[in-house]
């Protein structure tokens, strides 16, 4: 295998969803110079579900127009975009429109949307691209796109994003004596580091990380490196395709064995029209319905209260738990590529082991901002660990599917894509009222957590 191959899929992989996930890391810096001030995740999150219309007229296209469609043209519209979008957020995120006589960041908003129609739709054409590269591949493209969330949060954190200092600040009146955090004639009051290079530069940065992307997919296309690691460009599989190699094989054998012939037309009977009828009906559904949930976990329904289940716990504990839950995801990508375990037995058993650690994570959150062993480091090192499982498994489960049907076509991959999407909307979909609406959750003070012991 071609490294230069495996370093170009990674790459391209890295542009798949930089700019959403950079644009989230970015917030603490990004919300308090705008008129919307911590509403915007909320608009954020409605903008992604509108962005959805991507994947969908992709899906419809594949399902009434199949095989007309070519991802390559589309890749080169949504990456180009990308690159353009995210360059303009740079001057523009912090402009304002007077709409209704209040003001609104409708460049960032607008933006903001061109980028979720980007990243949603490189679900539907990233993955079915990757089918004309032989299947080792997959996998590096999988890495690279856990590494488009750990990167920005990386640089983040090297930005000094969110990271706060408890300083002992005099009370303007007498406190009550039986405040906790009370610390002789003053009290803990958590104060925000400043960045170490602005909004502007970050984006500019994710901008470049584009530009990767498109540089990446241009090799993948005309490098000649490349081409001897291509299947082939005519990678839909046909049904005239199917019957000249069962007829050519046929014709090899002529009334050879016999018995042996018809044992493996046998073994070889497609269980269902879904791919290369590899799998049954009901294992079809059962993988698919796992897709949704993990996605659904790991892409809206979890990180919805991540800042609720780590910052009762401090400061370092929800940046550690962060950082860590994404480094967590390409290495899941990386022992996926050694120990590649497709039974569908194993992967339903890896899903309840991490949904048990999501479960976890929720009631932490749930009880915020008195979660369990809030005072203690032991609560700190669970809680960690916690999300660390939690990411490493469902991230294998969702690469192992990905080869899965991989395997099964070039339709099924455009499935995969969809049914990702969809389980994401549903998971944000249904966050979005308790988190945003009805305030279900509590957030915790990074300096002043006061529960009973």
């Amino acid at each position: 295998m071609s490294l230069l191959t495996h370093i170009l899929a990674c790459l391209f992989g890295m542009g798949s969803w930089v700019a959403i996930n950079g644009m989230w890391v970015e917030l603490p810096l990004v919300v308090p110079e705008i008129p919307e001030h911590w509403y915007l995740p909320s608009y954020l999150t409605i903008l992604i579900q509108m962005a959805n219309v991507g994947p969908l007229f992709i899906t419809l296209m594949h399902r009434f127009r199949p095989g007309e469609l070519d991802e390559r043209p589309v890749i080169y519209f949504i990456v180009a975009l990308g690159i353009v979008a995210t360059f303009l957020l740079s001057f523009f995120w912090r402009q304002t429109v007077t709409i209704a006589g209040s003001l609104h960041s409708v460049p960032l908003l607008i933006l903001s949307f061109l980028l979720s129609v980007v990243d949603c739709t490189s679900s539907v054409t990233f993955l079915p691209f990757m089918m004309r590269l032989r299947p080792q591949y997959l996998t590096t493209y999988f890495v690279g796109e856990g590494l488009s969330g750990l990167v920005p949060a990386l640089v983040a954190l090297i930005q000094g994003v969110g990271v706060v200092h408890c300083k002992n600040v005099t009370l303007a009146g007498n406190g009550s004596s039986d405040n906790s955090s009370i610390v002789g004639n003053g009290e803990l009051q958590a104060v925000y580091q400043p960045a170490k290079f602005s909004v502007q530069v970050f984006f500019v940065f994710l901008s470049a990380m584009m530009v990767v992307c498109l540089v990446a997919f241009i090799l993948l296309n005309h490098h000649p490196a490349v081409a001897l690691e291509r299947k082939s460009d005519r990678y839909f599989s046909t049904d005239q395709e199917k019957n000249e190699q069962g007829f050519s094989l046929h014709a090899q054998t002529p009334e050879q064995k016999p018995m042996l012939n018809h044992l493996e037309s046998v073994q070889k009977e497609p269980r269902s029209s879904f791919g290369k009828g590899t799998y049954s009906n009901l294992e079809v559904v059962f993988i698919f319905v796992v897709l949704a949930w993990v996605n659904a976990l790991t892409n809206a329904v979890l990180p919805a209260v991540q800042s609720y289940s780590c910052l009762p716990y401090g400061n370092k504990a929800y940046h550690l738990a962060a950082t860590m839950a994404a480094v967590a995801n390409p290495i899941a990508c990386f022992i996926a590529m050694f120990v590649p375990i497709r039974s569908l037995t194993f992967m339903g058993s890896l899903t309840i082991f991490g949904t048990g650690h999501g479960a976890y994570i929720m009631a932490m959150a749930a009880l915020s901002p008195c979660p369990l062993l809030v005072h203690s480091t032991s609560g700190t090192a669970v809680i960690v660990l916690a999300w660390i499982f939690f990411v490493l498994s469902l991230s294998y489960v969702k690469i192992i599917i990905g080869v899965i049907l991989r395997d099964e076509g070039h339709s099924a991959l455009v499935w995969c894509g969809a049914v990702v999407q969809l389980g994401s909307m549903l998971g944000a979909l249904t966050m979005f009222p308790l988190v945003s609406v009805y305030g279900l959750f509590r957030s915790g003070d990074a300096c002043n957590t006061k529960c009973p012991s």
